[in-house]
């Protein structure tokens, strides 16, 4: 696997251009192992208006066989506990590729899947005042503690979570281990969808929508300084 890890900027993929991504929320989109940015940016005409939504690329070439083409996150050392050093690794990475922005925006939401949603949580961690929320779809919680996690316990985010009864990617451990920590650390709106494998249902992105707007009308409501 590649060693890089920075976002590659000419790979993301935007809803608005220029003066239109102007004064709107950001909502970062992060795809899962093996997969690309266009993945779930396929979603992007089924999800709410307000936000600007950016697509990002993995910055690691995801392997080995079956996969061939794709990006990762981090490396599979062990399904769903992945080490610590290469979880930050990306997350400093999107960090940064946030920090360059010419304008930065004035709320940022997160909104992954598997392993992009493994980076939505690792990021609320790494920066709880940066991000509104996040969207945990088929994902995880890391393994280990962070600095911030004692914030986030007295000032919890909303987070969604959604998973399915018939996942039979991420281990049992990983979901016990986020089943431990979310609920004492976000406002959690958690979903379970029987007979759902490793991938997202309409069910599942009727209730993502859901939330998104409400996260929305949310920010709208709140006083301006």
């Amino acid at each position: 696997m590649t060693t890089s890890t920075t976002i590659d900027n000419a790979a993301v993929l935007w809803s608005a251009t220029g003066a239109d991504r102007a004064d709107r929320p950001l909502l970062l989109i992060m795809h899962g192992y093996g997969s690309h940015e266009g993945d779930l940016f396929s979603l992007a005409p089924h999800l709410p208006l307000e936000p600007v939504i950016a697509a990002l690329r993995a910055p690691l070439v995801a392997q080995p066989a079956p996969v061939t083409d794709g990006w990762a996150w981090f490396p599979i050392s062990e399904p769903g506990s992945p080490d610590p050093a290469t979880v930050a690794a990306a997350v400093t990475a999107v960090l940064d590729w946030l920090d360059a922005l010419p304008q930065q925006p004035p709320t940022i939401g997160l909104l992954g899947f598997s392993q992009g949603g493994a980076m939505a949580l690792e990021l609320l961690r790494a920066a709880p005042d940066r991000f509104s929320f996040a969207v945990n779809l088929s994902g995880f919680i890391a393994t280990g503690s962070q600095f911030s996690d004692a914030e986030l316990a007295e000032r919890p985010a909303p987070v969604f979570w959604g998973r399915g009864t018939a996942d039979g990617i991420i281990p049992t451990s990983a979901i016990e281990r986020t089943q431990a920590w979310l609920p004492n650390h976000s406002t959690l709106t958690e979903r379970i969808y029987e007979g759902l494998a490793h991938s997202i249902s309409q069910a599942e992105l009727g209730d993502v929508v859901n939330f998104l707007r409400a996260q929305y009308v949310t920010v709208a409501a709140e006083p301006t300084a």
